[in-house]
């Protein structure tokens, strides 16, 4: 029976209803010690005897009572009186962004920050039940609510053994479904397993909505709902808001990945990935190449992602958390008696170590190792005749060039591997997926219709295949480097007129687009998605820079700590497989 205006739950009186839900009532009330309006929710009396509602009741409980951050509701107190368990939390004044959306898109102007997510990520939970009517948007800020389904997995524990759904705790048995359907990861609507990444699914379905004003997966039943989740995509943001951010709708892309490991694997990693979109207001503001409509609406994503991503976190996904970076200033020389050859380095994607290669004084080359932070570099044994080094992407091995062949080695230097032929190649990228693209000529490689492309192989061996193709058949194909999704890549097309530029392809298709038709002969592909001016020399941590030369990078490429100084004036872009922009050198980065 619902409590009427008057009754008191200790010292705090009910005031009135303001909402019901499955898994409790809640009304706002007076805490008539401190004079302040709260908000108090209680497991309704036929759930009060009901063993596994009160243990969700409960973990409601402890779940926020560790989560101290100013976009996650506050708890205040707990108690039990004449056989009512209840909650009070703080009272927060606004309208649900489920009320909201039936306005329109969000266009929020505010700018909320992550800073508080460390507490939220090493508290390991699952909440399980993210939509938009969990989330409170008030006047300062965006609040996430209502807890009741939350699961706790292991916190910083190993992928490998974290699970929210074993059967250590009675509550809920693998093969249960708790949520919302339309909101519901495919791993939660099968009733398997969950982890940190099945919140990542709804807070992408909520950004969809958040952007286009309509549900990701919709149908006339649970059924159907559920069907669509499991086997269809929602039609590409661009479609429905083309002026949308193209970064944004890959991003919410990849949230809605039916498979766990294809999504963000941290909710970090998301928060990252829109902290990138939110600079690009600043920077397109300096350049004056994104309108103002499209940056309103990239801010307000982030604003309650944002809020989100302080309650998802890592969900326990990390084994321990990430090395504090450090800021690095140093110049390189070459090992004694030797010099370096331009075009032939390679930063870790860790940030860590560079490979490079260095000639002796009779012109015979081979690859060398450095740590960043100290050390001598080391020349790796075996590899005489190296030229132009690359990283795999869990930084364990170097792909290089040598005597005809594609080969790689494991930088501490145990036995080389040779992948395939590769006359005279001139650059390579490699993939998460074991993928690696290369030129394998400097002049291109000859198909059997004579038209010049880059190649594709496994790292673990086999016969190359052609990837991509130009109609000119003395092209000269060189620098593939992949971008964040594994799949696009960027590429130069250097000794033609006429197919001169920067291009972008993919492993799904032998077509290329031009991205650029102009190349300085100081500009190259970074690893990940960008480029910047060449200096042989100088090498600077960004966050150090503080003149007008800092490059475009902040932080954002696969190589999240190093980026190179350009020591006079270039065209610096930023680019993805979606798209490109262009930075004067004065332009904010």
């Amino acid at each position: 029976m619902p409590l009427a205006p008057g009754a008191k739950l200790g010292p705090y009186e009910i005031l009135t209803p303001l909402g019901a839900g499955g898994m409790g009532e809640v009304y706002r009330a007076r805490d008539t010690r401190l004079e302040r309006s709260v908000a108090i929710k209680i497991l309704p009396a036929q759930f009060s005897s009901d063993p596994v509602h009160k243990q969700r009741f409960e973990r409601e409980a402890k779940a926020i009572s560790h989560l101290n951050h100013p976009h996650i509701c506050v708890l205040h107190d707990i108690g039990h009186q004449d056989g009512i368990d209840y909650l009070v939390m703080e009272c927060v004044e606004g309208e649900t962004l489920a009320k909201r959306l039936e306005k329109g898109p969000l266009p929020l102007e505010q700018v909320l920050k992550s800073d508080a997510l460390d507490k939220a990520h090493r508290t390991g939970v699952v909440h399980r039940d993210l939509k938009p009517a969990n989330i409170m948007l008030t006047p300062s800020r965006a609040k996430l609510l209502d807890f009741g389904l939350a699961k706790p997995v292991a916190p910083l524990a190993s992928l490998a053994t974290l699970t929210a759904t074993k059967q250590e705790s009675p509550v809920t048995e693998q093969g249960t479904i708790v949520g919302t359907f339309q909101y519901m990861s495919p791993e939660q609507i099968e009733g398997k397993e969950l982890d940190g990444r099945s919140d990542i699914f709804p807070l992408g379905a909520v950004l969809y909505e958040m952007v286009t004003s309509k549900k990701a997966f919709e149908g006339k039943s649970q059924l159907s709902v559920a069907s669509a989740i499991l086997e269809k995509d929602p039609a590409p943001v661009s479609t429905i808001k083309p002026m949308s951010p193209p970064v944004l709708g890959h991003a919410i892309r990849r949230c809605l990945a039916k498979d766990p490991d294809e999504r963000w694997q941290t909710a970090r990693d998301l928060a990252r990935e829109l902290d990138w979109i939110g600079e690009e207001k600043q920077v397109a503001k300096a350049a004056r190449i994104v309108p103002q409509r499209r940056e309103a609406m990239a801010w307000g994503l982030v604003v309650v992602c944002i809020a989100l991503l302080a309650w998802l976190g890592y969900a326990g996904l990390r084994s321990t958390p990430l090395a504090q970076r450090q800021h690095l200033r140093l110049s390189i020389l070459p090992p004694q008696s030797t010099s370096f050859v331009p075009y032939n380095f390679a930063i870790s994607p860790d940030g860590q170590r560079l490979a490079f290669v260095a000639a002796a004084a009779d012109g015979g080359t081979a690859l060398w190792i450095r740590s960043l932070a100290a050390g001598a570099a080391q020349q790796v044994t075996g590899t005489e005749g190296a030229l132009y080094p690359f990283w795999s992407p869990d930084n364990r091995q170097v792909g290089f060039f040598a005597g005809g062949k594609l080969k790689s080695v494991d930088p501490n230097g145990s036995s080389i591997r040779i992948i395939c032929d590769a006359p005279g190649g001139a650059g390579g990228t490699w993939n998460d997926h074991g993928t690696i693209i290369f030129a394998g000529s400097e002049l291109g490689i000859k198909s059997s219709d004579s038209e010049a492309g880059l190649m594709k192989v496994s790292a673990s061996g086999g016969e190359p295949q052609l990837t991509t193709k130009v109609d000119a058949s003395n092209a000269a194909m060189l620098w593939p480097s992949f971008l964040p999704d594994g799949n696009h890549f960027l590429f130069f097309i250097t000794n033609t007129s006429a197919s001169k530029g920067i291009y972008i392809g993919s492993l799904g298709s032998m077509e290329n687009k031009l991205i650029s038709p102009e190349i300085a002969g100081n500009t190259q592909i970074a690893a990940g998605r960008f480029f910047y001016v060449r200096d042989l020399a100088s090498w600077r941590n960004p966050s150090t820079s503080s003149d007008y030369r800092r490059p475009a990078l902040r932080n954002r490429s696969r190589n999240k700590n190093w980026t190179r100084i350009p020591p006079f004036g270039g065209r610096v872009f930023r680019c993805q497989a979606t798209g490109w922009w262009y930075f004067s050198r004065r332009a904010r980065m």
